[in-house]
C-alpha cells in the first residue's frame, strides 16, 4: 500500500510504501535510524540488521542526506516520538543519490541559508513554518466565507499609488506609467459597493529601503472591505478574525508548534475582545515608560509598539491617530477633526503592527477636499472619487499582513522565514 507520512496513523501494524527523502541518519553496528520526510511530515525509519537482507542494511547505512527513495515497512506506534509513529523498515529502493548536500546538520549562517533558501525550506523548522502559514491561509478563507464575504482579486499593476506615497515599484505599461500595487484597498472599496462585504488575498510591493526584521519588499495582504459598516463594527470583525486564525493553528498545527518550540499558552490566551488604547493615551503611556522625547503627531516605531504591547501582553488596538500621519481616505472623528477613525492592531511579544484599518471617508465634499490637500488630481483617481458620487455609504476595512502574523504565531524572529522565497532590500535570489 502506497501512502504518505501524514496518513500512517491509518496503517498501524500494516506494511506500506512511502516516497521519501533522507533528512538525517544515525546508526550503530546493528541498527540504522533514518529520519525521513516526504513533504507531508517527518517519520523515523528503523532498519534492524537481523530483520532485512544484508544488501538492504548496507544501503541503509550508506544513505546520504537528501537522497530520495521508496521505503517499505510496517507502521508501529511510538510514544517517545512527538509524531507518535515510526516505520520498521523492510525494504528500500534508491531513486536518486544526493551527494555533498550543502546544508548539513551543523550550524550555518543566515546569509548562507538564504542563498540556499530553495534547499533550506526542506528543514524541519522551515517545514513547520510553511505548514502554519498554510493553515492561516486556509482559516482565512474559511472565516471570511462563513462571515458572508466574497473573494475579489484586485489588480497588481496599477496606474496610481493607493497610499499616495512614492515608495512604489515603477514600470512601463506599454506607453503609460504603471506601478506594482502596494495595496488593493481602493479597488476593494469599489468592489464592496457592488458586493457588500469583500476580501482580497494577494501580493503587495513596497519599495521601502528598510532592513528591519519586520519588513519585506514583497509580501501578502488580506484586505477586507465592508459596506454599511462602522469603524466599531470593523474592529469587532478584526478581533474575531485574529482569534479565529490563532485557534485554527492551535487545533490543526500542534506538531508544528512543538517543532518550533512555541509557547502555546501565550496563543491560547488570545481571546477577544482585545484591549484598546487611543493614540493620546499611548503617548502618555510611552512617556511613563521612559520615552520622554516622543511628541504628539509622531508615528510610532518598533520600540514604541513593543512597549505598548508588553504593557497589555495581548493584541492591542491603538486608535484615533492624528490625521496628518494617516492616509487621505481615512474618516475624521466627528467629534475631533485632528484625528481619524482608525486603528492599528499591535501583536504581543514584540511583533509589531499586524493590522491597519479605518473607516473610509464617504462624503463627496470632504473627499474632494482631501484630493486637493494631497494633490490627487487628474484622471488616475477620478474613478475612486466617483464611489462617493453614486450611492455612497458608510464603509470600513482593514489589511492584515500575512508574514508578520505568521512570524508572531510561530514565534520566529524574522519575517524572512515566513515566506517561501523572501524578497529583501538586498536579496532577489533565489
Amino acid at each position: 500500500m502506497k501512502t504518505t507520512i501524514n496518513q500512517v496513523s491509518n496503517y498501524v501494524n500494516q506494511e506500506v510504501t512511502i516516497g521519501v527523502w533522507l533528512a538525517n541518519k544515525r546508526s550503530s553496528g546493528k541498527i540504522a535510524f533514518l529520519q525521513l520526510r516526504d513533504g507531508t511530515g517527518f517519520i523515523q525509519g528503523v532498519v534492524v540488521k537481523a530483520d532485512v537482507d544484508e544488501e538492504i542494511f548496507k544501503k541503509a547505512k550508506s544513505l546520504t542526506q537528501e537522497t530520495s527513495l521508496y521505503i517499505t515497512g510496517v507502521i508501529v506506534e511510538d510514544t517517545r516520538s512527538p509524531f507518535g509513529y515510526e516505520m520498521q523498515v523492510k525494504n528500500l529502493e534508491i531513486i536518486h543519490e544526493a551527494k555533498d548536500y550543502p546544508i548539513t546538520p551543523k550550524a550555518h549562517g543566515t546569509e548562507f541559508l538564504m542563498d540556499h533558501r530553495h534547499l533550506w525550506l526542506r528543514s524541519k523548522k522551515q517545514h513547520a513554518i510553511m505548514k502554519v502559514r498554510n493553515q492561516i491561509i486556509q482559516a482565512t478563507y474559511q472565516f471570511f466565507q462563513q462571515e458572508g464575504f466574497v473573494k475579489v482579486d484586485p489588480p497588481i499593476l496599477t496606474g496610481s499609488a493607493p497610499e499616495g506615497t512614492t515608495e512604489l515599484f515603477h514600470t512601463k505599461y506599454f506607453d503609460e506609467e504603471a506601478y506594482l500595487s502596494q495595496s488593493g484597498q481602493l479597488y476593494m472599496e469599489a468592489s464592496a459597493m457592488a458586493l457588500g462585504k469583500v476580501f482580497s488575498f494577494g501580493p503587495t510591493f513596497r519599495a521601502e529601503k528598510s532592513k528591519t526584521r519586520r519588513h519585506l519588499i514583497e509580501f501578502w495582504m488580506i484586505e477586507p472591505e465592508m459596506a454599511f459598516t462602522t469603524h466599531e463594527e470593523s474592529l469587532q470583525t478584526q478581533e474575531k478574525y485574529v482569534q479565529f486564525i490563532v485557534q485554527s493553528v492551535l487545533n490543526q498545527c500542534e506538531l508544528e508548534l512543538t517543532t518550533l518550540e512555541r509557547d502555546i499558552n501565550k496563543l491560547k490566551a488570545i481571546q477577544a475582545p482585545f484591549p484598546r488604547i487611543t493614540y493620546d493615551e499611548a503617548i502618555d503611556l510611552l512617556k511613563e515608560k521612559g520615552f520622554t522625547d516622543i511628541t504628539w503627531g509622531e508615528d510610532f516605531g518598533s520600540p514604541h509598539e513593543t512597549a505598548i504591547a508588553e504593557h497589555f501582553d495581548m493584541p492591542v488596538f491603538i486608535t484615533h491617530y492624528p490625521k496628518a500621519i494617516k492616509a487621505f481616505y481615512m474618516k475624521p472623528d466627528p467629534d475631533r477633526d485632528d484625528v481619524v477613525l482608525c486603528a492599528d492592531l499591535i501583536a504581543p511579544e514584540g511583533y509589531g503592527e499586524i493590522i491597519g484599518g479605518s473607516a473610509r471617508i464617504d462624503d463627496l465634499e470632504l473627499m474632494e477636499k482631501r484630493y486637493e490637500e494631497h494633490h490627487l488630481t487628474g484622471d488616475a483617481y477620478e474613478w475612486y472619487l466617483e464611489l462617493r458620487k453614486y450611492g455612497s455609504v458608510p464603509h470600513a476595512g482593514f489589511g492584515l499582513g500575512l508574514e508578520r502574523t505568521v512570524a508572531w504565531i510561530c514565534g520566529v524572529d524574522h519575517v524572512r522565514e515566513t515566506i517561501p522565497f523572501p524578497r529583501l532590500l538586498n536579496r532577489l535570489y533565489p
